[in-house]
């Protein structure tokens, strides 16, 4: 029998209550809501503003702490260390350092999770071919758009190749290409295991890539299930077939007429969503070679992100640094050098140490000279002040 994974999350319930300077109840900002997050699945958090999302998240991420129920992560406290080096996180607002390049902001938020030196420019490498932004590696962030510093943030949210990652609005400021490209890299992780829980208002992209949504209002929970149960409209029927000939349309009109009994229906075309006609659009341009000087899309999934067997690929470096480097034969010197050579040498080892030369001693006045010349300045000063 298979061993069952614990839950990444699990929340019984959930309370969150500010107070206020004299620690009256100000708002109850999250209100006795439990739920539970599984490995591997892709989690859609959504409300309105003002309806204890973010409060959600920072409890998750162990900013804030819960006035009451039980919270674990990875099962632990959300607040454990352990727990923090498991978790990826982007946050609504991409805070960066804005005098740091796109490689020295990487590579700061890697050496907070301790890789080496080798693991982090591998990574970084990687990361930013596949976010797109591998030309711009060399620019300050503060000079960056608003869609370019999303596309780091996201990198630096995968630096550390967490086990969960929690996304707040992925997509914001990015073009549809970006949007396209994210949504994409959550379902690569999602394939390879990870779990991620998304909060958007973009309710499109949860759609696209979600397998269940937690819906929140006025801090409680209001529906929760996958999207299969919860949009399936079971009390009608949508028929999809290719293009008929009219006389087997007339044929399938009055049919429906019959059953239908007077009931109104609709025949159209089905349509393209914009952002398919749009992606559509973009690739065919980038297959006549059209040049641009903005982000041109990202490239292939990082490599330490998609691999799936890491057994294999610690074998397969541990081979490789067992391999011995290829012999390399040493130059002949020519005569004249193995002369001079010897000569020096024989030189270094035959010339006797120098000893320092002494340095100079600074005369010292003597004692009595010294009371002398403070008598003299006393005088002096009390001369003045008659």
């Amino acid at each position: 029998m298979a061993e069952q994974r614990e839950s990444i999350v699990r929340a019984v319930g959930l309370t969150k209550v500010f107070r206020d300077f004299w620690g009256r109840p100000k708002a109850k900002a999250v209100n006795d809501i439990s739920f539970t997050i599984e490995p591997g699945e892709v989690i859609g958090l959504l409300g309105p503003n003002g309806s204890g999302k973010s409060t959600t998240v920072k409890m998750l991420l162990g900013l804030l702490y819960p006035t009451g129920g039980i919270l674990n992560v990875l099962g632990r406290s959300p607040r454990a260390v352990e727990t923090k080096r498991e978790i990826g996180y982007l946050p609504e607002e991409s805070y960066l350092y804005k005098y740091l390049t796109a490689e020295e902001t990487l590579d700061f938020f890697g050496s907070l999770f301790n890789l080496s030196r080798a693991d982090r420019k591998k990574r970084i490498d990687q990361l930013l071919d596949m976010v797109g932004m591998a030309h711009a590696r060399r620019r300050r962030v503060g000079e960056y758009s608003k869609g370019m510093a999303r596309r780091i943030g996201l990198a630096q949210a995968m630096i550390n190749d967490p086990e969960f990652l929690i996304l707040d609005e992925p997509t914001s400021g990015l073009d549809p290409l970006g949007c396209k490209e994210v949504k994409d890299l959550i379902l690569t992780l999602k394939a390879r295991g990870k779990t991620v829980l998304i909060t958007s208002h973009l309710l499109s992209d949860i759609e696209d890539v979600c397998d269940r949504v937690i819906i929140l209002y006025g801090g409680k929970v209001r529906a929760m299930g996958g999207l299969g149960e919860l949009l399936t409209v079971s009390d009608e029927n949508r028929i999809v077939t290719p293009a008929l000939p009219q006389a087997a349309m007339n044929e399938v009109l009055k049919i429906l007429r019959e059953n239908l009994h007077g009931e109104e229906f609709t025949v159209d075309h089905p349509r393209r969503t914009l952002e398919e006609f749009f992606l559509d659009v973009i690739t065919k341009a980038k297959s006549d070679n059209i040049e641009t000087a903005g982000v041109s899309g990202g490239g292939k999934i990082a490599e330490y992100l998609s691999k799936g067997d890491e057994k294999s690929a610690v074998l397969e470096s541990l081979v490789q640094e067992i391999k011995p480097p290829p012999p390399r034969e040493p130059a002949e010197p020519l005569p004249e050098q193995k002369e001079e050579t010897v000569d020096r040498k024989l030189e270094q080892l035959t010339e006797e140490p120098k000893s320092a030369a002494p340095e100079p001693e600074t005369p010292q006045a003597k004692p009595d000279e010294k009371l002398k010349e403070a008598d003299a300045k006393l005088n002096d000063i009390l001369g003045n002040r008659k």
